[in-house]
């Protein structure tokens, strides 16, 4: 599915000894071809993380428009969005968001459970999930007996288990050695391939943003010209 981005614009107020507004994403056009890996680089604080957060409806914008495949965002009120994000979306947080009380394998298979699938129905593909992130033996345990790379392999498990058409990924090989990074982030983009669907990096990495088909670097008042379509 494309993922289609147009002059999206985003603020946040500051609270403080002055209220203050600051704009965060200027008037950002983006398009994602299906099966495309587009690799977002930039500054801390430009934006990144927040425009991945609009692509999954998790924030909302002052304007501009983020349509999959035609169906539009702007017009989804938010338990429609949860529900779009359920069907559609594999992101892959930086910050793990594991559930602690549940086993690895139960953490995967959180995105086919929520679409009403048992857990028998669930097990093959959760299984065929951790095969792929090398975790195989690994689905009874809890996260606290992982580590931080091991986590971040479950997590990426679990975005892309329920084959979703729109994967997110925000710095998904930050605390991964250079070896499985890679295995990683080609895992992603075979997903992504194989599913059609449109998979956007952000990264600090640029050992990871080269294996991308497309690298784009956002800046404060938006994107670098680099001479790729969707630059500004």
């Amino acid at each position: 599915m494309s993922l289609v981005v147009r002059d999206l614009c985003k603020s946040y107020t500051v609270r403080g000894e002055s209220q203050r507004t600051v704009t965060v994403l200027h008037h950002l056009d983006l398009v994602v071809e299906p099966g495309e890996f587009v690799a977002i680089t930039g500054e801390s604080g430009v934006g990144k993380s927040t425009l991945l957060n609009c692509l999954a409806a998790l924030d909302d914008w002052q304007s501009g428009d983020i349509a999959l495949d035609g169906q539009s965002l702007s017009a989804m009120d938010s338990d429609a969005r949860a529900h779009w994000r359920r069907d559609h979306v594999g992101f892959v947080f930086q910050a793990f968001h594991v559930l602690p009380h549940l086993s690895v394998a139960q953490n995967v298979s959180v995105p086919l459970m929520l679409k009403g699938l048992s857990t028998a129905a669930c097990a093959p593909a959760v299984a065929d999930a951790l095969h792929r992130v090398g975790l195989a033996d690994y689905g009874e345990r809890l996260p606290e007996q992982l580590s931080g790379g091991q986590l971040q392999r479950v997590a990426i498990a679990r975005a892309i288990v329920h084959q979703p058409q729109l994967l997110l990924a925000d710095e998904p090989t930050g605390n991964l050695d250079p070896e499985n990074g890679q295995r990683i982030l080609q895992l992603l983009r075979e997903r992504a391939k194989a599913d059609n669907a449109a998979l956007v990096l952000v990264t600090h990495s640029q050992a990871a943003a080269q294996m991308a088909d497309r690298n784009l670097t956002l800046t404060p008042t938006g994107w670098l010209p680099q001479g790729h379509e969707g630059a500004r």
